[in-house]
């Protein structure tokens, strides 16, 4: 089967001739982000390194998606996926998007996910759904597990873009909690998941961290949570200030403060208008208690 390749390239437009009285810019201003020419560049090359023959490539900017699934399917992917995800963070949250071209591996199954990201990348996966890898300027998911992983991963290279300062807390939290979303009126929501049981285990069982403590973790400190808290925790805060109108006004609030409050913590507190965290905790516990899934 030969290569399937869609390029969507740009249209030239006419220009008018420039009056040879006309003063001339010292050198033409710089592009934002790759060209189409850089894409077909970029997908050219890609096309060497490809497994084998059954991939489809599609250019879905500022990714270039690959799958191993039938062409139909990558395709709806990518439209269906890629680009939703991507319209719908930047409407709500970010005003920057990766300058790097970045790469979406699809493989169609966990045998195809493991053997080639092994082949490709060096190591096999260390998460069975899907991982970014801002070292090799990827995105490789098993996209049999479903297209939430994906979502959660587009976040990552967004947020490295847009919000380089960015804790692992709130990058995870606003990661996660996209794995399951949807739009409500026209906005990119998330809903409740599969991490909510064990959150409310963890509540129960008086286990987790004040947000003082989850909003100061360094970024070893965050991962290393064997029991996954971190992230359970970080979502359903990215929850509730969603589900109260505020999270997109916390990111970008945070966002222009960081420098002054590189935890957020701060800004969270001002923003929730209270001077008892202690009592907006066990409110938000309770809160997290009475929430369902499926």
């Amino acid at each position: 089967m030969a290569h399937s390749v869609v390029l969507l390239l740009l249209a030239a437009s006419a220009l008018p001739a420039a009056s040879p009285d006309a003063p001339r810019p010292e050198k033409p201003l710089p592009a934002e982000g790759p060209t189409a020419a850089d894409f077909a560049q970029h997908v050219l090359q890609l096309k060497k390194r490809l497994p084998h023959d059954g991939f489809t490539v599609i250019i879905q900017k500022p990714f270039v998606v690959i799958g191993d699934e039938t062409p139909d399917a990558v395709r709806q992917r990518a439209e269906k996926t890629v680009k939703w995800a991507v319209d719908h963070l930047k409407a709500s949250f970010f005003d920057k998007e990766p300058t790097e071209i970045l790469d979406i591996w699809l493989f169609k199954d966990k045998e195809s996910y493991e053997k080639h990201a092994a082949e490709l990348f060096g190591s096999r996966p260390h998460t069975p759904y899907g991982y970014y890898s801002s070292q090799h300027k990827a995105l490789v998911m098993n996209i049999a597990t479903g297209g939430g992983t994906l979502v959660h991963e587009i976040v990552h290279p967004f947020v490295a873009a847009d919000f380089p300062a960015c804790p692992s807390w709130l990058n995870e939290g606003l990661g996660s909690l996209f794995e399951q979303c949807g739009t409500v009126d026209e906005r990119i929501e998330g809903f409740t998941n599969w991490r909510l049981a064990g959150l409310q285990n963890a509540i129960r069982d008086k286990r987790l961290p004040s947000f003082k403590t989850l909003c100061s973790t360094t970024t070893d400190e965050f991962y290393d949570d064997p029991t996954g808290t971190n992230y359970a925790q970080a979502r359903y805060l990215c929850y509730y200030l969603q589900e109260h109108d505020l999270l997109r006004k916390f990111y970008r609030r945070f966002r222009a403060d960081a420098a002054a409050d590189p935890t957020g913590y701060n800004t969270l507190v001002a923003l929730l208008a209270t001077d008892d965290m202690a009592k907006f905790q066990t409110d938000w516990e309770f809160y997290v208690l009475k929430l369902r899934f499926p």
